[in-house]
């Protein structure tokens, strides 16, 4: 099961009380106060974890707490410090804050750490307040209390390509043949229904260890922004992306130039970032088409794109092209991400 967005409840530990305490050794009969120190609380830490791919863990414990730091001990003792708690977490989460929406993490990085919520201190012992003039201080501070709050975890897919499309139009079917994933592939609307990811190789050149992620986002529809269909629950997984390619279907019942312009709009309806991204256009399945109507999609404009690939995920046409594309469009657009830094 593929679970991408859940609420959790986090709290941190109490610090542990300050203890009053007195010397009472058979040789200090007057001694002072040796009242410690109480611990501090746990931390509340989230890790980024390579070898968790959803949020489905936390489908079953929905409740991490710290532990809550012990008071202190005669002798001056420092109390124990209370437990961090260790939430691991898929690369690519996004941690909110689940009532206002401040984003308190954003976990990209394989092993990458945030506290997200810190322990309270330990309240100082009666020894930390003595004086020349309150030699003999009968007080101590209370450990001070731990933080808690509700946050809101949401998945957000580490992939360079992005294929976006309508139902339908091959998606699956093209990730399955230019890399090992092996996703639900039918014919009928709404097969894939959560994000597959796959890793594409360009093995004729090892020695510059060509390769990107490719990830397969459930199909558009119309009104997708909205929450129609699939598209509102899968499209914050293509916000990473670097590259966009729209994968459309010559035998849809709107022209392939309707199918862009309509994906292209609930892209940028939903975050219009998506619209500055790089793309690259194909149409799918010329295994099915005539020399004419090939002929046909290849003169198609879309409003001074790119030149558009005619492929096909079945036969294999124009894959490996395909690929280079990808590759070299990647490496453009990194090329410019940094000379903007």
């Amino acid at each position: 099961m593929f679970i991408d967005t859940v609420v959790i409840y986090i709290a941190s530990g109490n610090g542990g009380d300050g203890r009053v305490s007195f010397r009472r050794e058979k040789f200090a009969p007057k001694g002072g106060p040796d009242g410690g120190n109480g611990g501090k609380g746990g931390d509340v830490i989230v890790v980024a974890d390579p070898h968790m791919s959803t949020l489905l863990d936390f489908r079953y414990r929905q409740h991490y707490r710290a532990g809550h730091g012990q008071a202190g001990g005669t002798s001056n003792w420092t109390g124990k410090q209370g437990n961090d708690v260790v939430i691991r977490v898929p690369c690519g989460t996004l941690v909110r804050d689940a009532e206002t929406g401040e984003v308190l993490a954003d976990l990209t990085v394989a092993g990458q750490e945030v506290t997200l919520m810190r322990g309270g201190k330990g309240g100082r012992g009666n020894a930390a307040f003595a004086t020349a003039i309150n030699q003999a201080p009968r007080y101590a501070e209370p450990g001070q209390q731990g933080q808690e709050r509700k946050v809101k975890l949401e998945l957000k897919l580490i992939a360079d390509v992005g294929l976006v499309g309508f139902p339908n139009a091959g998606k699956s079917t093209l990730i399955a043949a230019l890399s090992a994933a092996r996703p639900k592939i039918a014919d009928y609307p709404f097969t894939t229904l959560v994000p597959n990811l796959g890793v594409v190789s360009l093995s004729d050149d090892p020695s510059r260890n060509a390769h990107f992620c490719i990830a397969d986002i459930p199909g558009i529809i119309e009104g997708a922004h909205e929450g129609r269909g699939l598209g509102l629950q899968f499209l914050r997984h293509i916000e990473r992306t670097q590259v966009l390619v729209f994968l459309l279907d010559p035998l849809a019942e709107i022209s392939v130039q309707e199918q862009f312009s309509l994906l292209r709009r609930e892209l940028t309806l939903y975050n219009s970032a998506l619209d500055t991204k790089e793309r690259i256009i194909c149409i799918n399945k010329a295994d099915v088409l005539t020399n004419k109507e090939r002929r046909v999609f290849s003169n198609v404009q879309f409003d001074g794109e790119k030149p558009v690939y005619i492929i096909s995920g079945v036969s294999g046409e124009r894959l490996d092209e395909l690929k280079y594309a990808m590759w070299n469009t990647l490496a453009a657009s990194r090329a410019m991400a940094c000379a903007q830094l």
